[in-house]
């Protein structure tokens, strides 16, 4: 079987980052949980067991999104990496569900708070760990546009203000001695990380419905195209799509229909080439068409003012 690209291959070192920064948090967070009986510390410490789940399923994504095109998937499998940030999605729902049960059970029957100044610092030290790991996986999932670590490394930096929060609640319950607080902020927390993880699917949604690009990008596209628009030539029925790291785009170009073969073919190349060298993620197929023929044009589309005249 053919291997990953290389440039995608880099991408699984990432996933093994995440990875080892899932089980480190997971140990300290559950020992801060242990030491305090905090359920917000708690609540923190299953966020973090969705972070390690996650970051397996990105690991197997980015794997499969690196296969390059084969018989069966002519337009390679970029696509594997929207199934990845969707199971995150799903998990952090998981994790909000069984956090906001343990703070709504713990309100009902209020505890005492134990070793808060040892837990919090553990608490602290965790969160360092995964707001380090989750600026290198934003830095290089928006680098080598990959869906997945874009959505690993939010889920982890949501996970820094989560913890944030639950160590300035968790601090507000030994300075003030209301229990319940505790209960409140994991609550909070849990409602925090249902919002993350619906961000997270509509993301994946759009582009496994092939949602047109960025209006930037879309931009990009016509100003290439319209450097070779003139008095002969023009186009139309630009359409777009992304697929994880990869961005597809169609364009009818309308050329005089006297032209040679290899004039047209000409052009088109010379298009394609400069659409690649403006956006070289772009796989780009150009459709040319004579401008005289009526059925070049689609119903409601305007023809060239000079054909009408």
């Amino acid at each position: 079987m053919v291997g990953m690209t290389a440039p995608r291959a880099k991408l699984t070192t990432f996933a093994w980052l995440s990875i080892a920064a899932a089980v480190a948090t997971i140990a300290l967070k559950f020992s801060a949980y242990l030491v305090t009986g905090s359920v917000g510390l708690l609540s923190d410490a299953a966020e973090s067991i969705v972070n390690l789940v996650a970051a397996f399923v990105a690991l197997l994504a980015l794997h499969v999104a690196g296969q390059p095109a084969d018989e069966d998937h002519h337009f390679g499998h970029s696509k594997a990496e929207y199934f990845s940030a969707v199971v995150e999605g799903l998990m952090i729902f998981v994790a909000a569900v069984f956090i906001l049960i343990s703070a709504v059970q713990r309100f009902l029957t209020p505890q005492p708070l134990d070793n808060v100044g040892v837990g919090l610092a553990i608490s602290v030290v965790a969160s360092v760990i995964n707001g380090s790991v989750a600026l290198i996986l934003l830095r290089a999932g928006r680098q080598h546009r990959s869906i997945a670590l874009v959505a690993d490394g939010r889920h982890l930096l949501t996970d820094v203000w989560t913890s944030v929060g639950v160590v300035i609640g968790v601090l507000l319950v030994a300075l003030t001695g209301w229990n319940r607080l505790d209960a409140v902020i994991a609550f909070a927390v849990g409602c925090n990380i249902i919002w993350t993880g619906w961000h997270l699917i509509r993301g994946s949604v759009d582009g496994l419905m092939d949602k047109s690009i960025d209006a930037e990008r879309n931009a990009q596209i016509r100003t290439v195209l319209d450097r070779h628009a003139g008095p002969e030539v023009s186009y139309h029925e630009l359409r777009t799509r992304e697929a994880g790291h990869r961005i597809f785009a169609s364009v009818h170009v309308l050329v005089p229909g006297g032209w040679s073969v290899r004039a047209g073919h000409d052009l088109v190349e010379e298009i394609e080439s400069d659409l690649r060298t403006s956006l070289p993620e772009l796989d780009v197929t150009v459709h040319l068409e004579p401008r005289e023929d009526p059925r070049a044009y689609e119903p409601g589309t305007t023809r060239p003012a000079d054909l009408d005249a």
